[in-house]
């Protein structure tokens, strides 16, 4: 695929919690990670899914009309079926449905169609100090693509932020970081064995790169999504306090609450949820990170 195509799944306008400023932040498919706690699953695969939302549909029946390969079927039970395998994912059963009750996660977009919304809302990047957030899924997953869309942001004089897990060969992180303004890094877990536990993957890759960034002189801000049992334990904070306060370059750490606006989406995309019910940090034990990280000398900030 060349350099000025890729995929993505949204274009937030507006955004306020990814970068600073006001911001348009792009979400690209495809995501090497697959946490427990992911509000963004549609990002996982690099490729177009198809979403199901129940609430929506007024059962119609459209959609099993119009699918030249049945795979939307009615039951004798009054419930619908959904065969993935004979989808080809051509997309007229999202045209024809009268409620958005079906939807297509991902669609292939260029260079210049992202830079058309991006453009919109340039006076308020320049009133706020904002600009352009390539996010996801993981971004370096289509380095070429991101760094097509960064260098093009540059050109235009947007202020640009890469936000990523850091699971990346370093070539990917060398072909964007010459356009890239500041890495929004995402540190879920010290510990390995955890890490790969939760996300599917050890972090000895993550926190390689976390270290190159850092000693190559790029402005990071850390992300650490704060997860109750999980990975909110003294041992891990104090890790994570320990590896920063070592880090040249990092701006501030920003902690991210867990939230469960998200629960519904993987049975949207017919996925099994392996997160746990699990309620959001209360404000004393975010406070007790952020002090925990501000003794260390590192500025903190709690989203949201």
């Amino acid at each position: 695929m060349e350099e000025s195509h890729g995929w993505i799944f949204d274009i937030k306008r507006f955004a306020i919690h990814d970068g600073p400023g006001i911001r348009t932040t792009v979400f690209l498919k495809g995501c090497p990670l697959a946490c427990w706690w992911c509000h963004n699953p549609e990002s996982i695969s690099p490729r177009p899914e198809l979403a199901f939302f129940p609430r929506k549909c007024i059962g119609c029946q459209a959609c099993f009309e119009v699918c030249p390969n049945h795979a939307h079927e009615a039951l004798e039970s009054g419930d619908r079926a959904y065969h993935p395998e004979r989808c080809t994912l051509c997309g007229k059963c999202v045209e024809r449905c009268y409620a958005e009750a079906l939807q297509m996660e991902g669609r292939l977009a260029s260079v210049a169609d992202v830079m058309a919304e991006v453009r919109q809302d340039v006076p308020f990047y320049e009133t706020s100090g904002g600009g352009a957030t390539l996010s996801g899924g993981e971004p370096l997953l289509q380095a070429d693509f991101a760094a097509a869309l960064l260098r093009q942001c540059k050109a235009e004089g947007i202020h640009t932020a890469l936000d990523t897990c850091g699971h990346a060969r370093w070539e990917a992180f060398e072909k964007v970081l010459p356009a890239t303004d500041l890495v929004l890094f995402d540190l879920k877990h010290t510990d390995t064995a955890r890490h790969r536990e939760l996300t599917g993957v050890p972090n000895d890759l993550i926190l390689a790169n976390l270290r190159k960034l850092a000693a190559a002189g790029v402005p990071i801000e850390i992300r650490m999504p704060i997860i109750p049992t999980l990975n909110d334990g003294r041992e891990t904070i104090e890790g994570a306090t320990a590896l920063l306060r070592g880090l040249d370059h990092v701006t501030r750490v920003t902690l991210l609450p867990y939230h469960r606006l998200g629960e519904s989406k993987p049975a949207q995309l017919r996925r099994e949820r392996r997160m746990p019910r699990i309620e959001a940090p209360d404000k004393e034990r975010l406070r007790e990170i952020a002090d925990c990280l501000e003794a260390a000398g590192l500025e903190v900030h709690v989203s949201g």
